[in-house]
């Protein structure tokens, strides 16, 4: 029994029951008469309820502290303490948004490549890695950049068995040199 309320209930109940004085009852449960005697003198916000709720569903995105500033320009004098007191007893939230979207379910995973030449992966990034090979277009230049795999890192001729070069060798000759 922490509330006032509870504790009324719990006097009214051992009287009823017990057929005790307001006071032998007070007491027994060890409460102040005053507790049980107290009567609210709050007046009823009724139109300033029904306004706030309306405008908090007009405007979703507006928390207490806006909304205040649009009930006292409409004419309302209420404390912000108080408002805030029925933003909450109204249980009005401001709508939170929604967050990153995220892939849903589970990614595959990468297959390694087989082969040399297999899978190759496009790099908009100018830079100056060994495996980075300059591909000529129309108007600008890609750089395209081989995945590194151990399995792709050296070229075969065709037709002997041995490595011909390696990749990077083979890159750096292909590219053009700077000044």
């Amino acid at each position: 029994m922490v509330t006032p309320a509870a504790k009324r209930e719990a006097i009214a109940h051992v009287r009823s029951a017990f057929e005790l004085s307001e006071r032998r009852a007070c007491r027994t449960i060890g409460c102040v008469r005053m507790t049980v005697r107290y009567c609210s003198r709050r007046p009823q916000d009724t139109e300033l309820r029904e306004r706030l709720r309306a405008l908090a569903h007009e405007r979703r995105r507006f928390g207490y502290r806006r909304l205040h500033v649009l009930l006292r320009r409409e004419g309302f004098v209420v404390n912000h303490k108080r408002l805030f007191r029925l933003y909450r007893e109204e249980r009005l939230l401001v709508r939170r948004r929604g967050g990153r979207k995220r892939a849903l379910g589970t990614r595959a995973p990468m297959l390694v490549p087989q082969l040399p030449n297999d899978r190759w992966s496009v790099d908009f990034v100018a830079d100056s890695s060994s495996m980075a090979v300059a591909c000529a277009s129309s108007s600008s230049s890609t750089i395209a950049r081989a995945n590194a795999w151990r399995s792709s890192l050296t070229l075969r001729s065709p037709g002997s068995g041995s490595p011909a070069s390696s990749i990077g060798s083979s890159m750096n000759a292909a590219r053009p040199r700077r000044s």
